[in-house]
């Protein structure tokens, strides 16, 4: 099992695993997945102690097969085990007048589809902010939280300055998943500050670049067209790209085996700890392609070493070099509303 430092007692009734296991991978952008294999693959993860899930209502399957774990749990150790995992879904709705009803019944669908009367957590994402609708969905499901059908409310790739408006107006947030990778920085320009003074955690997404910060692509030529091969991989190419390019990134590797080497772990290792170090972030959230790879004990290793001064230094030295993304793009999440 995991060492107690791979948990956060992120509210009084939410304990979670600092790695969240990420279901985006189950959406049918990464490959094709054998559902019985998937959920036995759950299993094997929470018996790993990696008991935290991230999903949403658009990756494909994802909350069926929280439901489907869910009913298999319950039956092999009881209701009670139930309590031990977590599962963080997101609403992605449209924009466009929201009422309580719309709410309703698409917070309704979650919960029928995860075989839960609370969801643990609900992730909210809003693709147009020129609609401020969103703050009407925001009352709602605060309304719906006091029915009991959410524990606790939360955002997606929203930026600093909507978040403060949604707390401005009373909303309660618990957390805001942003993208955070050491190609990533743009959280600590603005949102991990703002986070902190307003006790508002981050989950971090993309720390490992879809699998491009690990030793599979040190020293190589830098892939194109069809070796792009996943959703994943073309998107944090592109994040690459605007970052410093191929070559600065093959620095940022080599560096990073360098301290892996030192600390007898691997490069992910090292980029998903750089991440969980930061200030204000809860967790990182690592892709689980359930039924078709996993890295358990892999990923078990983050919790065994910490990051020292020397290290930090030879980061900085090839992060120094890159282009500042924030300028590029603009605050967490601004890459989606261009």
């Amino acid at each position: 099992m995991l060492p107690t430092s791979s948990r956060l007692q992120l509210t009084e009734d939410l304990n979670i695993c600092r790695i969240l296991n990420g279901m985006w991978q189950v959406s049918g952008a990464h490959g094709r997945i054998n559902p019985q294999v998937a959920i036995q693959n759950m299993f094997e993860y929470k018996d790993a102690g990696f008991t935290t899930w991230d999903l949403a209502d658009h990756y494909g399957p994802a909350e069926d097969f929280i439901g489907e774990f869910r009913r298999q749990l319950a039956a092999k150790y009881g209701k009670a085990a139930l309590s031990e995992i977590q599962a963080f879904t997101k609403w992605v709705p449209r924009p466009g007048r929201m009422t309580k009803k719309i709410v309703a019944e698409n917070i309704d669908i979650s919960r029928r589809r995860m075989d839960t009367e609370t969801l643990d957590l609900l992730q909210f994402h809003w693709w147009e902010y020129r609609d401020r609708s969103y703050l009407d969905a925001l009352k709602y499901m605060t309304e719906l939280q006091g029915e009991g059908k959410i524990k606790h409310l939360a955002l997606t790739n929203f930026d600093t300055e909507h978040l403060e408006i949604i707390i401005q107006n009373g909303i309660n947030i618990i957390s805001n998943q942003v993208q955070y990778s050491l190609i990533d920085r743009r959280p600590q320009v603005c949102m991990s500050s703002y986070c902190q003074q307003h006790h508002v955690q981050l989950f971090a997404y993309g720390s490992l670049c879809g699998g491009f910060l690990s030793e599979r692509y040190l020293g190589k030529s830098e892939p194109r067209g069809g070796e792009l091969n996943t959703v994943s991989l073309r998107k944090y190419k592109n994040m690459i790209d605007a970052w410093g390019g191929w070559q600065l990134f093959q620095d940022l590797l080599t560096t990073l085996k360098s301290i892996a080497e030192k600390h007898a772990v691997s490069i992910p290792n090292i980029a998903v700890r750089y991440v969980l170090e930061q200030p204000a972030v809860a967790g990182v959230i690592v892709g689980a392609r359930l039924s078709i790879s996993q890295h358990i004990e892999d990923n078990a290793a983050v919790f065994g070493f910490a990051l020292d001064t020397t290290d930090y230094q030879q980061i900085e030295t090839i992060l120094a070099k890159s282009r500042n993304l924030y300028q590029l793009i603009g605050d967490c999440g601004d890459e989606y509303r261009r």
